[in-house]
């Protein structure tokens, strides 16, 4: 660097893994639930930079998960294997004192990071989220096994596609352009996914509320609901018309997914842990 050239100051710890998108940080002291959003393999954070708009007063904050590779880390090496990505995102999760009044959402990788971080909360001897959302996701025990991280880039390219990840006509080539400079972190993030091994564990205490769309080829209904023995209290399954990618794009499934969510962390609210624990429900 030559001694023209200005210092360029590394961004707080804070914005690297949760980014904040424009919305100022909730006060000291701020009463409600904080909604932590977990991304899908090979997405961002930004997924999530307007819900706390959607979400209203329903929620505290948002506080969506940047994982290395994207972003502000972009120049940071992305994650292969679970076990270490869900201590570090346990262990910031205290660090920053997010771990009193919280929910979980999580999308497809996401859902799996949601649940296994939740674990991990539970094992330091921290309170547990009060509930836990999960979305385009088969149940853990489901996980593993698979190899479309071992395509070549075409064939990576050819698997985001057939899934939905592209969507159609002019955003399909814009998409398509992001997502070839992206295929590393959708590599590694699929490393992470098809190398895990779900082991036994008690299930968790708070509610669970899932969500599967009608044309998901990597979830379907089945595997979705088969995330029901996870939760010692309530479980709820939405489903929803679209693929797997029905969050981000501004249709009825995701405005459903939204109001939904609003519904449920606004009753968070009002109902005691004990009354959330009464039933167990699905349609």
């Amino acid at each position: 660097m030559s001694p023209a050239e200005p210092l360029v100051a590394a961004p707080p710890r804070d914005a690297l893994w949760f980014p904040r998108f424009g919305s100022p940080p909730p006060a000291a002291g701020t009463a409600g639930t904080r909604l932590v959003c977990f991304p899908y393999a090979g997405g961002t954070a930004s997924v999530y930079r307007d819900w706390r708009g959607h979400l209203g007063g329903a929620v505290a904050d948002v506080a969506a998960v940047q994982l290395p590779g994207r972003g502000l880390r972009m120049r940071e090496e992305p994650y292969t294997s679970a076990e270490p990505l869900v201590a570090d995102v346990a262990g910031e999760l205290v660090r920053r004192g997010i771990t009193r009044d919280y929910a979980f959402f999580g999308h497809s990788m996401g859902a799996l990071l949601a649940y296994e971080v939740a674990c991990a909360l539970r094992e330091r001897g921290e309170p547990g989220p009060r509930h836990l959302f999960v979305s385009g996701s088969r149940a853990p025990h489901l996980y593993g096994d698979r190899t479309e991280h071992l395509l070549p880039d075409a064939g990576l390219r050819d698997f985001a596609a057939g899934i939905g990840a592209l969507g159609d006509g002019d955003q399909a080539l814009l998409n398509g352009a992001y997502l070839d400079r992206r295929l590393p972190v959708l590599r590694a993030d699929l490393r992470v996914c098809n190398g895990y091994r779900w082991r036994p564990r008690r299930p968790l205490d708070c509610p669970m509320t899932a969500f599967s769309a009608s044309d998901d080829p990597v979830a379907d209904a089945a595997e979705v609901e088969a995330w029901r023995p996870y939760t010692a209290g309530s479980f709820l399954r939405h489903d929803v018309q679209g693929d797997h990618f029905f969050l981000t794009a501004d249709g009825p499934a995701r405005q459903r997914l939204l109001r939904e969510l609003r519904g449920e962390l606004a009753r968070l609210a009002t109902t005691t842990n004990s009354e959330q624990r009464n039933a167990s429900w699905t349609y």
